[in-house]
């Protein structure tokens, strides 16, 4: 088996809502669980060929999970030296961030509208389940910091709110 076809497995089983898949062949066997945040890889070899190349494959495949988590992460500290007077509106949950209710409406909210506590500004999918984000303090949105359809961890910050 390729690394481009465990990436491939590993990617179908995250979007996918399956919690488990066992994939068994002569030489190796692979077991692939959906947890609450990112796919969990384990790898049992049988063949002592594989065992050099497989190992290969299981870190790039994690790679890419780590990276989107890392680069807002790193975003996030150079918008606060500059913008230190404003609140971040932060995600509360691990998902998919979305900016409007659905394709064919318009965003929750743009950058210059004021928003109130409680004003929806997004959603957030987890596991199938659409999470209405509340603003949690009144002001003006100064900046979106997560793209349509980004994944996003838990704490992220999602948006910067003027309170002035």
């Amino acid at each position: 088996m390729e690394l481009k076809d465990i990436q491939n497995l590993i990617k179908f089983v995250s979007k996918s809502g399956v919690n488990e898949v066992k994939l068994e062949r002569e030489d190796f066997k692979i077991t692939i669980k959906a947890g609450s945040s990112t796919p969990e890889t384990t790898i049992v070899h049988q063949a002592p060929m594989m065992a050099q190349a497989a190992p290969m494959a299981v870190a790039p495949a994690a790679a890419p999970a780590a990276v989107p988590a890392v680069a807002p992460t790193d975003a996030a500290p150079a918008a606060g030296s500059d913008d230190s007077k404003y609140i971040e509106i932060k995600s509360p949950i691990i998902g998919t961030f979305y900016r409007r209710p659905s394709p064919d409406k318009p965003n929750f909210v743009e950058v210059g509208d004021t928003v109130q506590a409680d004003t929806v500004v997004c959603i957030v999918e987890a596991m199938k389940l659409f999470n209405e984000i509340e603003s949690e303090v009144s002001g003006k949105i100064v900046k979106v910091l997560v793209d349509e359809s980004s994944p996003v961890e838990f704490g992220q910050p999602l948006f910067l709110v003027d309170p002035s």
